[in-house]
């Protein structure tokens, strides 16, 4: 579904990723994991076009996108939910999801993915006329994420959804990421808690100083001794 060839990308002339390739399966859940300035963030911003890269090319569901805007990345069906949540503090919670589908014109189809959301997370139904600003960091992240999938994406990125979140929504939130791919959606993810990332995972890629050096399953990384050693504390 989605190809990144041989890119490269940076900010002022200077690259943070260096001609990296990969690829995500339709269906798959992929995991990017890797240090802080790895690159990691640079990368989502380049596939969804937030970020114009230097070289290389980028492929979503067969199209060229490499030289796209934002809005038509979204309407081709990739979407993406951005590190520090990033929800309009002063709308309300159901603006912000309404927000997510304003490329969408099925009101049949919108209303039936408001309710699937707030069957999902009661605390957004009980605060859907509440300031975004307002809600609590997990409620923010919970908004955030939903108002990805308010597009129906054919594929969605998430970059670090556990940041700063209590350790029962991170549970939480990470269960409900698996049955968004359960579901039908590619998901590919940013993750700062390597081990549980690759826990779930499909697949995973290792970024490190803008270069990817590892790839392969979930388990393999887990049992790879280089990523033990730096990311999982040695015998996770």
């Amino acid at each position: 579904m989605l190809e990144v060839r041989d890119l490269v990308c940076g900010y002022g002339g200077v690259s943070a990723i260096k001609g990296i390739s990969l690829a995500v399966a339709e269906g798959a859940l992929v995991a990017l994991i890797g240090a802080n300035g790895a690159g990691k963030t640079t990368l989502l911003k380049a596939i969804s076009c937030l970020l114009r890269p230097t070289r290389g090319q980028i492929v979503f569901d067969g199209t060229d996108i490499t030289k796209a805007s934002p809005h038509a990345v979204l309407s081709l069906g990739l979407a993406h939910c951005p590190e520090g949540r990033r929800v309009f503090p002063n709308l309300t919670v159901l603006e912000n999801l309404e927000m997510g589908c304003y490329l969408r014109t099925d009101k049949d189809g919108i209303q039936e993915d408001l309710e699937q959301v707030f069957d999902e997370f009661p605390r957004l139904a009980e605060r859907r006329h509440q300031a975004a600003g307002t809600l609590s960091g997990g409620e923010q992240q919970m908004l955030a994420i939903s108002r990805a999938l308010m597009s129906r994406p054919k594929l969605v990125m998430f970059d670090e959804p556990s940041l700063g979140l209590a350790p029962n929504i991170v549970e939480r939130m990470f269960a409900f990421i698996k049955e968004i791919c359960r579901a039908g959606t590619t998901v590919l993810m940013v993750e700062q808690n390597a081990y549980a990332a690759l826990e779930m995972c499909d697949f995973a890629y290792l970024l490190e100083s803008g270069s990817l050096v590892l790839s392969g399953t979930g388990k393999e990384l887990i049992g790879n001794p280089h990523v033990r050693a730096a990311y999982l504390g040695g015998g996770a």
